[in-house]
């Protein structure tokens, strides 16, 4: 489903320059959990916005799904990205004043959907993280976890290939981390592709493929 070819990444800030990431190559197949690794500086936010379509590789290639994307305008990458690849974050990036539905329906209007369909839309992908009681309450009115699984809601609703999560639970006590982790762990069983960041030990064991990176370069995958 995805594939990295050589990939380099680098950025230059006057005379210093930095490569984040060193002859990237991986694959990962549809239906995997894909857990990355690495301490801090070690690359892992490049990639994930390599894979994300939100930065360009210097050199190399990104197929994802058969196609070459990385090289693709910015256009057809916009699409792309809304389409296929729904987006977790360690901050959950809601919109503090709307509801849990308006959030979530948020990705369905820019696909042309019209506000009924949004609305039924976003009321199954809410109902599908257990929160089918609160579909009408804002973010001020929900736990964090509660928070992180309407951003899932809002990464699924749209049906994605491919879900990227970077530190999903890092704003999280241990209890809603764990409700997060078991959501997650039931996409993929659901047969969801998983791409996710993480420091925690007890995700690496849910993944079925460990990607470790250190100082820019793949070390495992």
């Amino acid at each position: 489903m995805l594939k990295l070819s050589h990939v380099n990444r680098i950025f230059n800030s006057g005379a210093t320059r930095v490569e984040a990431l060193k002859d990237i190559s991986l694959d990962i197949e549809k239906g995997s959990f894909a857990v990355i690794t690495g301490r801090s500086g070690s690359g892992k936010s490049t990639l994930m916005q390599v894979l994300g379509l939100l930065d360009r590789a210097d050199t190399g290639q990104y197929f994802l799904n058969g196609q070459e994307v990385g090289t693709l305008q910015e256009k057809q990458q916009s699409a792309i990205r809304l389409k296929e690849i729904g987006f977790v974050h360690q901050s959950f990036y809601l919109l503090p004043h709307e509801s849990a539905v308006s959030n979530v329906a948020l990705p369905l209007g820019y696909l042309g959907y019209s506000k009924k369909e949004r609305v039924i839309l976003a009321e199954k992908a809410l109902e599908r993280v257990g929160l089918q009681e609160r579909l009408y309450h804002n973010p001020t009115q929900l736990s964090g976890g509660e928070q992180q699984r309407v951003a899932i809601a809002r990464a699924i609703v749209t049906k994605p290939n491919l879900i990227l999560a970077d530190e999903p639970t890092g704003n999280l006590d241990s209890k809603n981390g764990l409700l997060i982790h078991q959501l997650l762990r039931r996409l993929h069983q659901e047969g969801q592709t998983i791409v996710m960041v993480t420091h925690d030990q007890g995700m690496v064991r849910e993944g079925d493929k460990h990607i470790v990176l250190k100082d820019g370069r793949l070390q495992s995958s």
